[in-house]
């Protein structure tokens, strides 16, 4: 089995543009979540958002690109484009034969779903543009991405709703750990900040109003985001070969499916995957020093998980760490994922650890180091993130320092 580590890192999302800009944003403690400003978003009954207010898509694209990418492809490749840049690879040759891409998203082309879903039914257009249907696809980001760096094996996309991240982020580490790729570019995107895709999830009724307070007494729901996450996965022995600086190393990745309900969370399927991740990685639980939890801020969610933290960490558990940063990029989705290992590394090479901002009142099901409203200075080798999504499917990963 090979190592496999993280040379790259690339991020959009309503706390910033870039890496930097997101990291300084966990460490401050601010919140990326506004009033959302779309057409239509006075007949949504929810109007709050972690949308990326900003986003000039002219200022990366061109015209005919614009034409060919829904928003969801756009977040990726600016995302690619910083993750790459970052690793100092080039894919030419036999590189490039031996490197792909896995994605993780649950809505894909929402945003052209939206507007052409408009066009026929509203508007009464009978035709609607020739690339609809490659432009709205789930796998158009990845396709885009491996068509920007000629990135000629693996590639697909992962839908897995909440959890579609994680999953994309396993599935790439575990093809570089094998040997069917050197380098793979993972992680996720989501833009389902739109009329159709808010009224779609308020059907639910799981969506705040308000604020999101992931592990407060007090919390009333989730809130949505946008944005991607993308990551160069890459054969340590290849990485260090050519000298690069290594973010973190990915050491373990775990699946399960509660098999149970299409939207409650199972406390032991949530469990499974958390300690199938440990075993994965050769991790002790005392040895895990800070969760990336999945802190949806439902009342389901979070004390569901803070269950299934506390069963599988038992003593060690009150020792833990664990936030959620949904509480300031919101909930991505399926591109949530993604951002939210940005926290993981940042605890590691930093010593920062995010914290769950919003948090107001103490709730006993919760009752563990939920790390509030601050940052906080602490050395840990040895992270996890969670995630668990509606069709009780789970995908946790394990990383640590080098």
């Amino acid at each position: 089995m090979r190592r496999v580590v993280i040379t790259g890192a690339g991020t959009i999302n309503a706390l910033g543009h870039d890496v930097e800009t997101t990291l300084a944003a966990f460490r401050e403690g601010r919140s990326g979540i506004t009033a959302l400003n779309f057409r239509d978003v006075d007949r949504l009954s929810i109007q709050i958002g972690a949308q990326i207010h900003d986003w000039r898509p002219e200022d990366y694209f061109n015209r005919q690109q614009i034409l060919l990418y829904d928003k969801f492809t756009q977040f990726t490749l600016l995302a690619a484009k910083q993750a790459v840049a970052q690793s100092g690879l080039a894919f030419h040759g036999a590189l490039g034969l031996r490197s792909g891409v896995i994605l993780g998203t649950a809505g894909g082309g929402l945003n052209t779903w939206d507007d052409n879903y408009r066009a026929v039914y509203e508007e009464g257009k009978n035709r609607v543009h020739p690339f609809v249907v490659p432009k709205l696809m789930n796998n158009a980001a990845a396709s885009h991405t491996s068509m920007e760096f000629g990135l000629r094996g693996p590639s697909f996309t992962v839908a897995t709703a909440c959890a579609s991240s994680n999953h994309a982020m396993g599935l790439a580490f575990q093809m570089v750990r094998s040997g069917a790729a050197q380098v793979m570019l993972t992680g996720g995107s989501e833009a389902m900040l739109c009329f159709g895709g808010v009224k779609a999830w308020e059907g639910l009724r799981v969506m705040s109003k308000d604020a999101c307070r992931p592990f407060s007494a007090n919390r009333n729901g989730m809130v949505q985001g946008e944005g991607a996450g993308v990551f160069v996965f890459e054969d340590y022995d290849h990485a260090r070969a050519r000298g690069a600086e290594i973010l973190a190393e990915v050491v373990g990745f775990a699946m399960s499916s509660d098999a149970q309900d299409i939207v409650m969370p199972s406390a032991q399927g949530a469990e499974r995957a958390i300690t199938g991740a440990l075993r994965d990685a050769g991790l002790n639980p005392d040895q895990i020093g800070y969760i990336n939890a999945h802190g949806t801020g439902t009342a389901a969610n979070d004390k569901t998980e803070c269950a299934a933290v506390a069963h599988a960490f038992g003593h060690h558990a009150d020792r833990l760490m664990i936030s959620s940063t949904k509480s300031m990029h919101g909930h991505l989705i399926g591109g949530t994922g993604a951002v939210e290992l940005l926290a993981c590394i940042m605890a590691l090479r930093d010593g920062i650890i995010a914290p769950t901002i919003g948090y107001q009142e103490p709730d006993p099901e919760c009752a563990l180091d939920v790390v509030p409203n601050e940052a906080r200075e602490a050395k840990v080798d040895a992270v996890l993130s969670n995630a668990f999504a509606f069709g009780g499917l789970n995908a946790v990963i394990a990383l640590r320092s080098i």
